[in-house]
């Protein structure tokens, strides 16, 4: 097969009534490709074996109630062995299709505005991109988790799966890397929204963006190289089987191939918009465009289309009329022109622009080197001095039309300037999000400013399609263990007390906190092959406990006290009275704890920040008492609890408070109320805990790890795949940090015990890359429960 120097027309495909928005190979049959449009379809082509070198539609997929944007494809799987395909549109929704029927199998909601952007990894996984600023983590029909963070619309996402490892570019002009949920990175150097993204290997990507430029980055952060070439607007890119070189296509009419870093060769289109390019197996490339068509170009001699269709593309080519208010062609001013002879000269490389005057018209000419000539591109209207239309002043701008609309009978009327160069659609959808009104009238709106400027508009189609987040005023939508050797002892000897120090006496704190009185064997472990560590269903708490010296810290403390936060004396016996009857466990004589007494703790557990956390030591130990954990776990009473102890929490706050209060939350699970409790408060809680996983304590990490024990403990035989993915990211994102082996230890439980009989957090744990994460702990032999408590977990994964 000879292979030319450039890429020809292979062939143009009708079918689509309406933008192609997006294109994608697929992986059956072979050599076919995926198209979806605004037409509300999504359609399957596959290869001509007959002379035309064409394609075929073999499947038409319906299921979106508006425009469809984006599509990409699922990798098979035993369920589907010929894989899935997966479609977003401007309904919000994301349809999944097979090839055996029109109609969806199932759909994925959840996103509050269009999906933009599919991107698939393994496992199934599926990410997604939105208007509505987030992106999003599918598994098994189910959204894992939401990746927060961007301020303006997801436009692109992208997976590196050998990592675990998310991209997604927003028209906040950024880039974020994400881990296990968590955003570990943002990139930024791109001047306008970041509206494509392709994974080039493990360690580099390419960007592209409104900004006209393609960069290249690596993923620890650097932009190594800056592609310029565009003139307008780029929204997709992908790469070549070599990973080095790539195409790229843009508002400026253009596919680009670059090779080298260079830009090797530009073939215009006669469409003013090329939204989406794909790479065939064969390396040929399929692009799609505003005009409705797809177009696919080869290298292969014996490909390429006849030279009637050749004629008839570059025909087509040359009656497009060009608008210089797209950016490519500049400002033109006709008597300034040369005349034809300026085209006896060569270009001096592919793609160079030149413009002639003929006549009394502005015609655009591209050097192809391929063929060593000019081939004329189109004709330019719109020129300085060639005036279309008389502009309209509307609010100190500039516009072709100001149209007046009545959406409401008897109403006010609305406003609404257009310019010829906008898209009708996106300026439907601005004028409804100004007004407040539905979006149930953008077709409505939409095909008004069509019909009403018929005649009028320059070229096949217009820059920024449904793009409403670009420019100056883009929109922003915007039971319990009950061993007391379990954990670490917050007090320390010497009459000093201090929150989760070492333990003290007679406590019992070094004991495995599987087994109990450090009767754990390691060769027993490896002779019989049980595990011993997960699942782990019943909560573990801290429970040891020094009420002298709790006490005496009050006491002290109250003593120098400011008068309006002093308590009295008898306030002080009260609480002296409960700390005795929630700290003396089965043996303990003493009376329950009273609901004054209660309310008098919540009262004292809002002492300023700097005095409080010896009340909070109380309250840790009175939480686990079931009368008390009734009261201040109730439905209304739980709520309060929860919110002061986040807000003790506070990345900001004091570092022995936030130990105390994570591990109060612990000790919550030792009741019905509590559980229930943190189980409704889950997200917000794990979402505050995972902020204190970088820079906190020993104690505090192994109070974190405890947390989110007792939440996969909870969790576990539920079918709830949200709560558990969002204990996987903050294990996974803790253990990037945490340090302590008993942390450590805690954290790989709860990873075991999300994992335990649940096929679905299995391939979402792979999905996040949990197995190279881990990997690290298995060759741990002191303490050796978490090297094999890690070889479990691996197993799991397996």
């Amino acid at each position: 097969m000879a292979l030319s120097n450039s890429y020809k027309l292979r062939c143009s495909i009708p079918g689509h009534e309406m933008d192609v928005r997006g294109v994608t190979a697929a992986l059956v049959p072979a050599g076919a490709f995926v198209s979806v449009s605004r037409d509300r379809t999504g359609r399957v082509w596959t290869p001509n074996a007959s002379p035309d070198k064409g394609f075929t539609e073999m499947h038409c997929m319906t299921g979106h109630t508006n425009f469809v944007s984006c599509v990409c494809i699922i990798a098979p799987s035993e369920t589907y062995p010929r894989g899935l395909i997966a479609t977003g549109g401007n309904d919000n929704n994301i349809c999944v299709f097979s090839l055996d029927q029109p109609q969806p199998l199932f759909m994925l909601q959840g996103h509050k505005n269009t999906v933009c952007t599919l991107s698939s990894g393994k496992f199934g996984t599926l990410l997604s991109g939105s208007w509505d600023t987030t992106a999003k983590v599918w598994l098994n029909e189910k959204c894992m988790m939401t990746l927060q963070g961007h301020t303006a619309a997801v436009w692109a996402v992208a997976i590196l799966p050998e990592q675990g490892l998310m991209l997604s570019g927003s028209a906040d002009k950024s880039i974020k890397l994400w881990k296990a949920g968590r955003c570990e990175k943002t990139y930024t150097g791109h001047e306008d929204c970041v509206r494509g993204l392709a994974v080039l290997s493990d360690t580099e990507f390419f960007s592209c963006s409104n900004d006209t430029s393609v960069r290249r980055w690596m993923v620890t952060g650097e932009c190594v190289q800056v592609y310029l070439g565009h003139t307008n607007y780029i929204y997709s890119i992908a790469i070549f089987p070599n990973s080095q070189d790539f195409i790229s296509t843009g508002e400026d009419r253009t596919v680009r191939i670059w090779r080298k870093g260079e830009c090797h060769q530009t073939i215009r289109l006669p469409a003013q918009s090329v939204w989406s390019c794909c790479i065939l197996p064969n390396n040929d490339i399929a692009v799609g465009a505003s005009d409705g068509l797809i177009r696919v170009f080869t290298e292969a001699e014996d490909r390429v289309a006849s030279p009637q269709e050749l004629l008839a593309f570059e025909d087509e080519l040359s009656k497009t009329t060009i608008d210089p208010k797209t950016g490519d062609l500049g400002d033109i001013k006709i008597d300034d022109l040369p005349g034809r002879e300026h085209l006896d000269e060569p270009g001096n490389r592919d793609g160079q622009t030149r413009l002639i005057k003929e006549a009394d018209k502005v015609e655009a000419y591209q050097w192809s080197v391929s063929e060593s000539r000019w081939m004329k591109i189109g004709d330019v209207v719109g020129g300085s001095s060639q005036h279309t239309t008389k502009k309209v002043t509307y609010e100190g701008k500039e516009y072709d039309f100001v149209f007046t609309i009545d959406v409401n009978e008897g109403g006010p009327s609305m406003k609404l300037p257009y310019n010829m160069s906008e898209d009708p659609w996106l300026t439907a959808h601005n004028f409804l999000q100004k007004n407040d009104l539905s979006s149930a009238f953008l077709d409505q709106v939409a095909n008004f400013i069509i019909e009403n400027s018929k005649g009028h508009v320059v070229g096949p189609a217009t820059p920024s399609a449904v793009d409403p987040f670009t420019g100056s005023g883009r929109y922003v939508p915007g039971a319990a263990d009950g061993r007391t050797g379990f954990g670490a002892d917050p007090f320390t000897g010497s009459g000093r007390y201090i929150p989760g120090s070492g333990s003290t006496g007679g406590s019992t704190g070094a004991t495995d906190p599987f087994t109990g009185g450090g009767a754990y064997s390691s060769a027993a472990f490896r002779q019989t092959a049980t595990n011993v560590y997960f699942p782990k269903t019943d909560g573990v708490t801290f429970d040891q406990a020094n009420a002298t010296q709790i006490m005496a810290k009050l006491k002290e403390l109250n003593g120098t006290a400011s008068p309006e936060h002093k308590l009295s004396e008898e306030f002080v016996e009260s609480l002296e009275k409960m700390l005795d009857s929630v700290v003396g466990g089965a043996n303990n004589s003493t009376p329950p704890p009273s609901l004054q007494q209660i309310n008098l703790l919540w009262k004292a557990s809002h002492w300023p920040e700097d005095i409080v956390f010896p009340v909070l030591d109380i309250l840790r130990l009175a939480v686990r008492h079931p009368q008390v954990n009734e009261s201040l776990c109730g439905e209304a009473e739980g709520v309060q609890l929860c919110n002061h102890l986040l807000g003790l929490m506070a990345p900001q706050g004091r570092p022995a408070n936030q130990m105390l209060a994570l591990r109060t939350l612990c000790n919550c699970f030792g009741g019905p109320q509590g559980r229930a409790l943190l189980l409704a408060q889950r997200e917000a809680v794990l979402a505050r805990a995972a902020e204190l996983a970088v820079g906190g304590s020993k104690n505090t990490q192994v109070a974190l790890a405890t947390l989110l024990l007792n939440y996969a403990g909870c969790l576990h035989g539920r079918p709830d795949l949200e709560a558990k993915a969002q204990c996987l990211s903050v294990a996974s994102s803790a253990l990037e940090s945490v340090q302590d082996k008993e942390a450590v230890f805690r954290l790989l439980v709860a990873l075991g015990t999300t994992l335990a009989s649940d096929q679905s957090a299995r391939e979402l744990a792979r999905s996040l890359g949990v197995t190279s994460q881990i990997a690290k702990y298995s060759s741990v032999a002191d303490p050796a429960k978490v090297g094999e408590c890690c070889q479990l977990v691996l197993n799991e994964l397996q």
